[in-house]
Order: C-alpha cells, then structure tokens, then sequence
C-alpha cells in the first residue's frame, strides 16, 4: 500500500513496514509512533463517534490535545464502525495488507471482535498481533481497567515517590511510556527475525503496564526482597547514595548535585566545599556510612549552596568533576538553549496550523524521521478504502491496491 508520506520514509529502517493499530490514550499510540518514527506506515483506526479519546483531554494546542499530539504524528487515521460488519470486513481487508496489529482495547475486546492473536494467526498467519493491557492474562486483577496511576500505585512506584507519608505518582506516565516501547522493541524484534528467516507464520507479543512497571521497579524490589523493608521516598534524593539531592542556591535557583561513589564524594568534600576533614571523616567514607548520615551532609551542602549562586555553584562542581544540574519547570525547558543549539524542534502540520514539536530521541546517521502530521478523525478513510478497492458508497470497484499479507474477506 502506498502513502502520502512514502517518500519521507524511504530511508527509514522500517520503510515498506505496515501497521494497523486499535489504539487509545499512551501505550499503544506510543509503541506505534515509534514505529512510525523509524519509518514505518501506521493506519490508525477510530471510532467514527469520537475516536481516540485522548483527542479530547484537553484543547490547549490550537483546539487539539496535548496527548494526542504528542503521540499521534504521521499517523493515517480510518474511521470504522467495528460492531458493524461492513466495518470489520473492512478492518480484515487492511489487516491482509498489513504486518502488524497493535491493540490496547480493554480486557476482552479483541476476542469479542474476533481479532484475538489466536484468531489473526488462523485468518492472517503472517501479522504479527500485539496486545498490551494492564496486568497481563492468568491472574486475579487481569480482567480489570488499567490505567497509568492505578499501575503504578499497584506495582509500588508510587510508593517510592515523593516524600514519606506523602507518595506521589511519578509526573510522565511511566507505565504506558515503557510498555509502549517495550511493545516496539519487540515488534522490531519479531521483524528481525523474519527478515533473516529466522521465523514465518503466526507471531504474537503480549505485554501488560504490571510487568513493565514492576521491571522498572528492579531496584527497589530487589533491595526489599533482600533487605526485608521498604525504602522510605526521599523527594529529589535517592535511598541508595549519598548526597545526592536538590539545593536551594543564593540567586534563587536550585541546582541538583549528586555522587554514586567514593571517588565523587572526596572530589565534592575536598574541591567544591573545601571541607577536607569531612572528606576524612570515617563515617563518610562508603557509601552505606554516608547514607547513615545523609541528615549531617544534607545540611553541609544546603548551607553551602544557600551562600552561592547558581551560575557559582554549576561551574564550581564542573571543575571539580561533579555531576550537577538545574531544576527546571516544563516552561523552562520548553525555551532549553540545550535543545535549540542541537535543533531538536520541527515543524508538525496539524489540522489547525503547523506547531512545532520535538524530534524523537534515536540519532541515526543519514536518517531524519519524517514528522509528519497529526491526523483529523476520519481524514485518511477515503484514500485508505480506494487504496484496498472500495469507493465512497462502501462498493467494490474493479481493483484492489496490491500489497502483501493474508486473505482479504
């Protein structure tokens, strides 16, 4: 099948990739756009009624939602009615054509449509077929609703989050983010493997927003699991060194200042505050000693800090080889001289205007990811149906587009 956006994306890695996607809100959206990013054809289908409900989480970028521009670039959006079955013959037509399906439908969904894996492996063997959902199939919480918070408190991050007797859910949704990229990588994965004709015939990837957050959580757990308790959250600190924390400075700011080992910790006791007798001090001297007495280097630190300026304090710890930061809000970040001198910006279409938004995180030499346009409900149905041979009127036409996959109905 071809596309408007072909040749942006001849170079890309997944150029000639096809995948059809079930998809709402962050997970599934994410694990496609990055598909996308790396060239591949995504055709997003939607409920003609609304679509994606992400589209209406808010309306601060030009009418549109932040989410669903954020994770919806270059995407085809195809409106469908799949209790209908016009609208699934439909759906099997685009899925003939297609090497991947990717859904995040709740709990169920797909086998009531008959698109469970272990249908697409009978109707369409060569797709591959993605699930994600919230806890994954075979225990007690699998047949419940999923969301990013409810994961995370479930899996314990929330936990370890904040401060003690103050949890709090991290700020970026964590658990869709990364179950969409596992869910990419595995489909990457998969089509490795065929491409070397490692694997033909049915292929199909679950993963869930439980086991990716409780893969994220390998730190904690695994200290729990051997230590015997639960490590108590430190707001901008962290449970397993010291120092390591934010620091209100003199201008107003706050820098962010941190070692992870012994060799850092006398680089910052000797060079950034000219204290060498704490950096002879015994019971700094490992780090499980100055965990024990974080409270004493905490105030040496924030009272050194409160005396200096930003600027000071950053250039201080560069010479001294200490890794350091500054806190910033998303407004601040926005304007990043950092991002502007590595022109990570571009310029996106959308339905009410170009927006800039930024480049993907992969580098890849000779490869610019094609950025494209944030779809309006519906906006592709009509080129993507004359494409597999059917007019406006739902009607055959003499012709079908070619493509490669399984049986069209």
């Amino acid at each position: 099948m071809d596309d408007e956006a072909g040749t942006a994306r001849a170079a890309g890695p997944l150029a000639g990739i096809t995948v059809v996607t079930l998809e709402q809100a962050v997970s599934a959206p994410m694990c496609t756009r990055t598909l996308g990013d790396f060239g591949a054809r995504v055709i997003k289908v939607e409920n003609p009624k609304g679509g994606d409900f992400a589209r209406h989480y808010d309306d601060v970028v030009n009418g549109l939602s932040a989410h669903f521009v954020w994770i919806n670039r270059g995407k085809e959006s195809v409106a469908l009615d799949l209790k209908s079955p016009a609208g699934m013959a439909v759906l099997h037509r685009l899925l003939g054509h297609a090497d991947v399906l990717v859904s995040n439908l709740t709990p169920g969904t797909t086998a009531k449509l008959g698109i469970a894996p272990a249908d697409l492996a009978v109707r369409h063997p060569e797709l591959i077929a993605v699930e994600i959902d919230g806890y994954g199939p075979g225990g007690p919480l699998s047949h419940k609703r999923a969301y990013d918070l409810l994961v995370q408190a479930e899996a314990g991050s929330c936990a370890v989050t904040g401060l003690a007797g103050a949890p709090a859910k991290p700020g970026p949704p964590m658990a869709d983010v990364c179950a969409g990229l596992y869910a990419a990588l595995s489909i990457m994965a998969l089509l490795y493997e065929r491409g070397r004709g490692g694997r033909s015939g049915p292929a199909s990837v679950a993963v869930s927003l439980f086991d990716t957050m409780t893969e994220l959580m390998g730190y904690p757990l695994t200290y729990t699991k051997h230590a015997g308790v639960d490590q108590q959250p430190m707001g901008m600190g962290s449970p397993a060194v010291a120092p390591y924390g934010a620091y209100a400075t003199a201008d107003g700011h706050t820098v962010v200042l941190g070692t992870t080992n012994d060799r850092e910790w006398q680089r910052l006791a000797r060079e950034l505050l000219n204290r060498p007798d704490l950096a002879d001090d015994e019971r700094f001297a490992t780090t499980p000693g100055r965990v024990a007495h974080r409270d004493i280097l905490e105030a040496e630190i924030t009272a050194w800090c409160a005396r200096r300026d930003l600027a000071y304090v950053q250039s201080s710890a560069d010479a001294a080889g200490i890794g350091n930061s500054r806190f910033n809000k998303p407004s601040e970040v926005v304007a990043h001289p950092h991002l502007k001198a590595r022109d990570r910006w571009r310029e996106v279409e959308t339905p009410y205007g170009p927006i800039t938004a930024l480049l993907p995180p992969p580098v890849i030499s000779g490869y610019e990811p094609p950025m494209g346009a944030i779809p309006a409900l519906g906006q592709h149905t009509a080129a993507v149906l004359a494409e597999l041979g059917i007019d406006d009127q739902g009607e055959e036409t003499d012709t079908e587009a070619g493509g490669s996959g399984g049986e069209a109905p």
